[in-house]
């Protein structure tokens, strides 16, 4: 059972949960006169964020009463259902399922399929949530999606801006005729608006302890949550699992005779090498008994083999499926495959590394890849993190690693204040400080490690976000 605390919610108030940041860089563009696409392309995004967007809203704020796929079904079939015009592979889990959709869609397009890529949330510009062969969504194909759906959005109360977005994805991957949709759940699985489609293969990557308030307070309630995604005799790859979870998951798909294959059963693999630029690790299908496949990898850490093991199983399944896709093709896939702010090494002398870990077992996954490549320095971390975290018990993990801790905070609205922050930190590190401004405080880290230490930018991927434009913008003006 999915647990909530009960919190009644005005629906009609979603349009203040809409970004401060949307609302006044749309003032600054009608101010300065900047061109007419532009403003068009920011009221298209204040109409998406007008809905109630729960992604914004505190999880204690939320009811049960609030998910449902009533209302996305409903827009679909207004639409023309345009999620089954294509093959996908649906991904859900709580870590690792974006770096899992990377590989699978960049194998796929080296393949010669055009594919379509839904993932959430975004890291610098709304557009990245929808791509087609790397190629995010113009701004003004999304204004014209836009003005193209606000019928049929007008015909269906409570509707929410996650369900809208995902309604503009798929209608999108219909107009431009992809072959194959590579889907990313939101939030959970059972009641996340993407569940409405039918894919070729479900994925579930590992499941940790994570939005307690809505999915559950244990494992196996998170993986009963997750297991939604499971269909009836569709195939199911998982991702290596606590056991608690993996019991779940096989019981879901036991009763939905689906086929199981499983990283670290049904498919093993080792790590070959690693260097700051690559890994590389080889798989074989133990069912099939297939010769050993040998593949490289561009994202660092033993989680990122475990989540590429996950993406060439999915792959693999998918070909069960008369879906061509060689061998040559996965390997050039993965080594080819981009997911910024995954254990990013933005520059390695001295060492500056971003990373979105945002739950305890993300954060010793961190450790345990900072620790593997960078042994012996010490470190500087910029950390901020959103306000319904597990903040002491990140925070605790890190501590035995980190020696000084700048408390920072993006704009999103769930956000921890820094001072607060800082005041939960200061139990652990005395010389803590907080610096709000996240570019103000990864300046102050890097003047801090004074060329000798590691710089760590961690917690929520809004505040890795802003220190990797900060940058971009520092390498851009420096040229």
């Amino acid at each position: 059972m999915v647990k909530f605390i009960k919190f009644n919610i005005n629906l009609s108030l979603g349009k203040y949960i809409c970004p401060l940041a949307t609302v006044c860089s749309r003032g600054y563009n009608l101010f300065m006169g900047i061109d007419n696409s532009s403003q068009k392309y920011q009221e298209a995004l204040d109409y998406i964020y007008s809905f109630v967007d729960y992604s914004r809203t505190h999880q204690q704020n939320l009811a049960p009463e609030n998910f449902n796929l009533a209302r996305v079904r409903d827009l679909m079939t207004l639409l023309g259902n345009p999620e089954r015009a294509y093959t996908t592979i649906h991904v859900a889990g709580s870590k690792g399922k974006g770096s899992v959709c990377a590989f699978c869609a960049s194998a796929l397009e080296v393949q010669g399929y055009k594919v379509g890529l839904y993932t959430s949330p975004h890291m610098e510009k709304f557009n990245e949530r929808i791509q087609i062969n790397g190629r995010q969504i113009e701004d003004d194909e999304l204004v014209a999606l836009v003005e193209e759906i606000k019928p049929h959005v007008a015909k269906i109360p409570r509707i929410t801006t996650f369900e809208i977005v995902t309604a503009l994805g798929f209608l999108y991957f219909q107009q431009k005729r992809i072959d194959i949709g590579v889907i990313e759940v939101g939030l959970g699985g059972r009641l996340d608006a993407t569940n409405v489609i039918m894919p070729k293969v479900s994925v579930i990557t590992q499941l940790y302890l994570e939005h307690t308030f809505i999915l559950g307070n244990t494992l196996t309630e998170i993986a009963e949550e997750k297991g939604g995604i499971i269909k009836p005799n569709i195939p199911v790859v998982i991702s290596t699992q606590k056991d608690e979870a993996e019991k779940k998951l096989l019981k879901i798909a036991s009763m939905h005779h689906s086929p199981v294959h499983q990283i670290g059963k049904d498919y093993i693999y080792q790590i070959d090498g690693y260097n700051l630029n690559r890994q590389s690790f080889s798989i074989i299908n133990n069912k099939k008994k297939s010769k050993r496949i040998d593949l490289t990898i561009p994202l660092l850490g033993d989680f990122q083999v475990e989540n590429a093991a996950t993406a060439f199983a999915a792959l693999d399944v998918l070909r069960d499926s008369d879906v061509e896709i060689t061998d040559n093709a996965i390997k050039k896939g993965f080594k080819d495959a981009v997911w910024p702010g995954r254990f990013e090494i933005l520059q390695a002398s001295p060492p500056i590394i971003v990373d979105s870990a945002h739950n305890n077992d993300a954060i010793i996954n961190l450790i345990k890849t900072v620790r593997k490549y960078f042994p012996s320095k010490s470190i500087v971390m910029v950390f901020g993190v959103s306000a319904d975290k597990d903040v002491i018990g990140m925070l605790s993990e890190l501590e035995p690693y980190v020696q000084q801790v700048i408390c920072s905070q993006s704009t999103h609205p769930r956000a921890m204040d820094s001072d607060q922050l800082c005041e939960v930190a200061r139990k652990l590190w005395d010389n803590a400080i907080a610096v709000k401004d996240v570019e103000h405080a990864f300046k102050t880290a890097i003047n801090m490690a004074k060329g000798e230490r590691l710089v760590l930018v961690t917690g929520s991927i809004f505040v890795v976000a802003g220190a990797r434009e900060w940058w971009r913008k520092q390498k851009t003006s420096s040229v």
